[in-house]
């Protein structure tokens, strides 16, 4: 049986919490950031929790992180 192996895209764009919650950051951050509110802007700093959707995937990809 050959070994897991994570995939370092995925890795570097998730992180598991301690109760195996999911969490990337939100996109659109990089530039053009002044025009934004600034509800948006403090909004866009913050990590958010990955769709139930993309999950499993992501828990497969990861398999040393979940």
């Amino acid at each position: 049986m050959p070994k897991l192996k994570t995939h370092k895209a995925t890795a570097k764009r998730f992180r598991t919490t301690k109760r195996k919650k999911l969490l990337h950051r939100t996109s659109g951050q990089s530039h053009f950031n002044s025009r934004e509110r600034g509800k948006t802007a403090t909004m866009k700093r913050k990590d958010r929790s990955a769709a139930k959707s993309d999950v499993r995937a992501v828990k497969r990809l990861m398999p040393h992180h979940s």
